[in-house]
């Protein structure tokens, strides 16, 4: 399928669901952002001759992935049920993701260890070759981009949705990174909205933070869709693509 027609198919589908979307992720992404808020203000507080990095830090960022690997939890368990064209309830669906976080987690630090690896060992070896590293790790992204859904909808082991993932992937991989240039024109949204918020104080950053966020769903929506379209198995019938 064209990518035109799955980003299309993926903006129908956001558009029809915005509401439950917004009532099940926006709480989420105030707990979420609110603690990337407060790290990033220690981090440009701290004294850069003599960093501190306490408890409070290391308990925050534990907790950020906790809720990171939840949302995704949640937003991929969303994105599930309604392809198979049912209407699942918030309360249904959050308290189902609780059981796909710690196999989640640990997917994300197995697979973030593997997309930054190439960049740490080629720097290590000259700095020169960092930019090698970081295409590596790129294309590496692009091919661990289905880990997530290999947990929660295939029900794999997080090794097992790692190997899954780089199979699949391979394919669709210029497709997957096409997506993710989607985060280009978002992150320059983001960059004007916290200009125009930056008077209103950390409240209305906030705020600000939390709109990006949000309409950077979308590009889990598309990447989903994606995923759909190119699974060797039959689609059910009621998938995103009905969702017009």
């Amino acid at each position: 399928m064209p990518l035109s027609d799955i980003l299309t198919q993926a903006s129908n589908f956001f558009k029809n669901n915005i509401s439950q979307l917004a009532f099940l992720f926006v709480p989420i992404l105030f707990v979420q952002v609110g603690i990337q808020l407060w790290l990033s203000l220690e981090i440009s507080s701290a004294d850069l001759e003599n960093p501190q990095f306490g408890t409070s830090h290391m308990v925050a960022m534990m907790v950020l992935l906790l809720v990171f690997s939840f949302l995704i939890a949640a937003l991929t368990l969303f994105l599930e049920i309604r392809s198979q064209g049912h209407s699942p309830s918030n309360g249904m669906i959050l308290k189902t993701s609780f059981n796909f976080v710690p196999a989640l987690l640990l997917a994300g630090v197995f697979s973030g260890l593997a997309v930054l690896a190439p960049v740490f060992i080629l720097m290590a070896v000259n700095p020169m070759l960092g930019i090698i590293g970081l295409v590596a790790s790129v294309y590496l992204f692009a091919r661990l981009a289905f880990v997530n859904f290999m947990v929660v909808v295939e029900r794999l082991t997080p090794l097992e949705a790692i190997k899954r993932s780089f199979s699949f992937s391979g394919p669709i991989a210029f497709k997957t990174m096409a997506i993710f240039l989607l985060y280009i024109p978002l992150s320059l949204f983001g960059g004007v909205l916290a200009q125009l918020t930056e008077l209103g104080g950390i409240p209305l950053k906030l705020i600000g933070d939390v709109v990006v966020a949000f309409f950077g769903l979308f590009v889990n929506v598309a990447l989903f869709r994606l995923y759909m379209v190119s699974r060797p198995t039959p689609e059910s019938p009621g998938n995103i693509e009905s969702e017009e």
